[in-house]
């Protein structure tokens, strides 16, 4: 017997898909090429025992987790919301951004954020306020949106209620910012979030801003048992109906039959992704890819495809970054202010300039990057042994460049690396941790064509499809694949990161089930 779901790839969209389908009774398949599920939400650890030091691949912190919010209600259909908690991180300053000469924690609260901008910039306190009002308004139209497929009909008889949404519906977060004049200082650090897309203003999508800004101050979280027991739960509920997660399958074709996707080939891999010879056909009643989309289409076939759905793959990749996964020993970063919150710093004051500066000439003189310690926003212990803590470090990087020199000079990709890393390093001790250096007991660097390898990541772009204004509008693609058998469940085919890619798997599961639980 063939599962109900065949599904390809094991990021957290796919896992929370699977997870819902499996607890519904269907049966299911999950393959994945790597050694470890999860996606950009696998953990990876080494040492044994109490040496064992564990990381996450990318997530550092998750919104819309609250009760009565999109991951909150896919954790009470699954009966997990006691299993799976999250800590709420710092209400009074969660992002802690910092540039020469000015900082701002941002709160949980409007009118806390409001007194804050408007004392660093008394002289521009009229247009700051009226901004952040309008970026509060923004954000209470998209609540007030209905699922998708109900979506246009409702925004054409309720027009009205959307005015902001239609005024800025092309718009990037510099757009906005020019419009409402805020001084260059203010625009860097309400967008020093940055490294949450990898994009500068003058490319982000302004809704993509608002959603992920404002879904941080209703709450930033992080999960109580790591990312790593969220993956696992997700694992556990799939087995547990029956299902079944391959690891070691690497896809190389879609099998189709009477013009409908019915399943693939897939070869066997090692933990280095090297081939072993065996292939073998698995076959579904349904195929979910979560795989990337551009890709699988083009095992495929793109001609295969409907004409709006290959002008809907015809996206844009987001750009990569640079990880430095640390582990310091004999040193509390709380003694240094470091606490349940991330820190934001750049030494460039125009973000604009300073992403052109790092992806455009790969100069990181004067870099932006963002600071987590995992190991504190948390009680517990399993990422990091007493005594030690997490440190990761992330900032932007150009995927040509890496992957040029990784396979032309790896003595310069090596070098390159450890430029990054030692410039991100002096900043550190030079403005917040003297003597860092000396408690460093242990690093380990990545860069795009480490998430190329291990995430199968074209590119190795870390959010899917760029969120620009032209990637997030209404002709962004869907779940939607034009060929029967065959459906989309990706961050380019919903939305990216944690909430995004939970949020993806569970609109899926009720477009096939009709059963609604994530609007209430």
């Amino acid at each position: 017997m063939h599962p109900d779901y065949l599904i390809v790839g094991s990021g957290l969209s796919a896992l929370a898909f699977g997870a819902l389908m499996a607890h519904s009774g269907r049966t299911v398949r999950v393959l994945e090429a790597h050694s470890a599920p999860g996606g950009y939400g696998h953990t990876f650890c080494f040492g044994e025992g109490d040496d064992r030091v564990c990381f996450n691949a990318q997530l550092h912190y998750v919104w819309n987790c609250g009760p009565d919010e999109p991951v909150g209600r896919f954790l009470v259909k699954l009966g997990l919301s006691e299993q799976v908690t999250f800590e709420r991180l710092d209400p009074d300053g969660f992002d802690r951004m910092r540039m020469k000469g000015f900082a701002l924690d941002i709160p949980g609260d409007w009118d806390e954020l409001t007194r804050r901008v408007v004392a660093l910039f008394p002289e521009h306190a009229e247009v700051c306020t009226a901004f952040l009002a309008e970026v509060r308004g923004v954000s209470e139209e998209i609540a007030e949106l209905p699922p998708a497929s109900h979506r246009t009909l409702h925004m054409l008889t309720k027009i009205h209620r959307f005015r902001r949404m239609i005024r800025h519906r092309n718009a990037t977060l510099q757009d906005v910012f020019d419009g409402f004049g805020l001084p260059l200082e203010a625009q860097t650090l309400l967008a020093l979030q940055w490294p949450d897309f990898l994009l500068p203003p003058n490319q982000l999508s302004f809704f993509a801003w608002v959603m992920l800004f404002t879904g941080y101050m209703r709450g930033a979280y992080y999960p109580t048992r790591h990312f790593e027991h969220v993956v696992d739960t997700l694992v556990g509920v799939i087995e547990a109906g029956g299902g079944e997660v391959r690891l070691n399958q690497r896809v190389t074709s879609f099998v189709q039959r009477d013009g409908r996707v019915v399943g693939v080939r897939a070869e066997g891999v090692d933990d280095d992704g090297i081939a072993t010879g065996e292939v073998q056909e698995f076959l579904g009643n349904h195929v979910i890819c979560n795989m990337d989309p551009k890709r699988a289409a083009e095992m495929i076939g793109l001609e295969q495809f409907s004409t709006a759905v290959r002008r809907q793959l015809d996206y844009e990749y987001s750009a990569s970054n640079f990880m430095a996964y640390c582990v310091v020993e004999g040193l509390d970063m709380r003694e240094y202010g470091f606490g349940p919150s991330n820190l934001f710093h750049t030494e460039q004051p125009d973000l604009n300039v300073a992403f052109a500066e790092m992806v455009e000439r790969g100069d990181y003189s004067r870099p932006s990057f963002a600071v987590s310690i995992p190991t504190l926003l948390t009680e517990d212990r399993g990422d990091c042994p007493s005594g030690k803590q997490v440190v990761e470090l992330l900032t932007v990087a150009d995927y040509e460049r890496f992957r040029h020199l990784r396979y032309a000079k790896p003595k310069a990709y090596a070098a390159k690396k450890r430029e990054i890393f030692d410039r991100i390093i002096d900043i550190i001790e030079e403005q917040y941790v003297p003597g860092f250096r000396d408690h460093l007991v242990f690093k380990m660097l990545g860069s795009p064509t480490t998430n190329e390898r291990y995430v199968n990541s074209p590119r190795g772009n870390s959010y899917g499809s760029n969120m620009t204004p032209a990637q997030m509008g209404p002709g962004r693609l869907s779940w939607k694949s034009s060929i029967p058998g065959l459906y989309f469940c990706n961050a380019s085919s919903g939305y990216p990161g944690f909430a995004g890619t939970i949020w993806t798997g569970s609109n899926l599961y009720e477009e096939l089930t009709d059963d609604r639980f994530i609007y209430g």
